[in-house]
């Protein structure tokens, strides 16, 4: 699997059917968002043309929990309401491995910072106070590849640099909500998209208190469990 087949977001694209279901893997991604000129506005990039699955279709930044994620040191702490809704399907070291990875990802991806660097190594501090868990998503069974991702939303006033790719994603910017209806999506990016509008009308407190939702398998929208 090369670096850019990690991210959830090309987990519909189907391939040979394994002969037994695969494990999914924990990965996070991160909806960055912000008002724009056209609306709301969504971080998001282009899979390149040449690859296998899915070529060409836009995703958020994001890719599977790494075992740098468990001992990132964060400069700050996940909100208690994250915090909790994160825990509904991770152990608490897990839920801040899942935002690590998410803003470890927004830096990889798209070049941007929330949180600090430091030191010669660049170590990434990562900010988890600006972060609001959204939903989950389970890939389908029948797939060779297969996560159980964590969506993740984040304010772009949040993050801090210039917008850069690193070779694992084309054409990185901000896309308003309005024009995505005439980009390639993934059925699973759509249904996610359609979350985050929803979680967007609702004051904070109704995003504190609303009903969470996981998505199972191609369409299985399910309400969680608390």
């Amino acid at each position: 699997m090369t670096k850019g087949d990690d991210n959830p977001g090309g987990a519909d694209a189907g391939g040979r059917k394994p002969r037994r279901a695969v494990r999914p893997k924990d990965a996070a991604s991160l909806i960055l968002w912000r008002e724009g000129a056209n609306g709301t506005e969504v971080l998001m990039g282009r899979r390149h043309r040449d690859m296998r699955f899915m070529p060409g279709v836009l995703v958020f930044p994001g890719g599977r929990v790494d075992i740098g994620d468990y001992h990132a040191r964060p400069m700050s702490d996940l909100s208690p309401a994250t915090r909790r809704m994160l825990e509904i399907s991770s152990r608490p070291t897990q839920a801040e491995a899942l935002c690590a990875c998410a803003i470890r990802e927004l830096h990889e991806e798209a070049g941007l910072v929330m949180g600090r660097i430091e030191g010669r190594r660049e170590s990434l501090f990562p900010d988890f106070a600006p972060l609001h868990y959204l939903t989950r998503a389970i890939t389908p069974s029948d797939r060779p590849m297969r996560f159980h991702a964590r969506f993740l939303v984040a304010e772009a006033k949040h993050a801090h640099g210039e917008i850069r790719g690193s070779g694992e994603l084309e054409e990185i910017r901000f896309f308003a909500l309005s024009e995505l209806h005439a980009q390639p999506l993934a059925k699973i990016t759509t249904m996610i998209l359609d979350e985050f509008s929803a979680w967007l009308a609702l004051s904070p407190q109704g995003r504190a208190r609303r009903q969470l939702i996981s998505i199972q398998g191609r369409d299985d929208r399910r309400p969680e469990r608390r």
